[in-house]
């Protein structure tokens, strides 16, 4: 059985690597900047953790700063923000029946889903929040 699974690994290490297609930006992106269809490409080579759906990234907000001819790769992208560091927002707490709403000063940007830090303008307290798909931003 050893003898077996010693062949079947020798085999596996000398066989050609797999192809495969991955995404490259045919120019640089800037960090926050959405990426279009047009700015994409699609690369033959043989890269771990490369994306390679175009519909995956089209419509996505560039997290870093995107080169062109670099593999593209899941932490370079997210979903746009639509809460901008210094934007006004509602900060909503909701408990059972009750619900109170604050305006805040958002002191980060973010997506949808995603955590940010809001201070209340009434008592300049600072508090986190999960930002709703409205653009305000739910405190538990």
């Amino acid at each position: 059985m050893k003898l077996a699974l010693a062949c079947l690994t020798a085999a596996a290490l000398s066989a050609p690597p797999a192809w495969a297609e991955y995404l490259i930006p045919l120019r640089t992106i800037r960090a926050k900047a959405i990426v279009n269809a047009e700015d994409l490409a699609l690369k033959k080579g043989e890269i771990l953790g490369a994306l390679s759906d175009p519909a995956a990234v089209v419509g996505q907000e560039a997290r870093v700063a995107l080169y062109a001819g670099r593999p593209l790769r899941a932490g370079d992208i997210g979903p746009p923000a639509i809460i901008e560091r210094n934007d006004l927002v509602t900060l909503t707490f909701r408990q059972g029946v009750l619900t109170i709403a604050a305006e805040g000063r958002a002191l980060g940007r973010g997506a949808a889903g995603e955590a940010v830090r809001v201070m209340n303008l009434n008592s300049r307290t600072t508090v986190t929040g999960r930002i709703a798909a409205d653009g305000s931003v739910e405190v538990n």
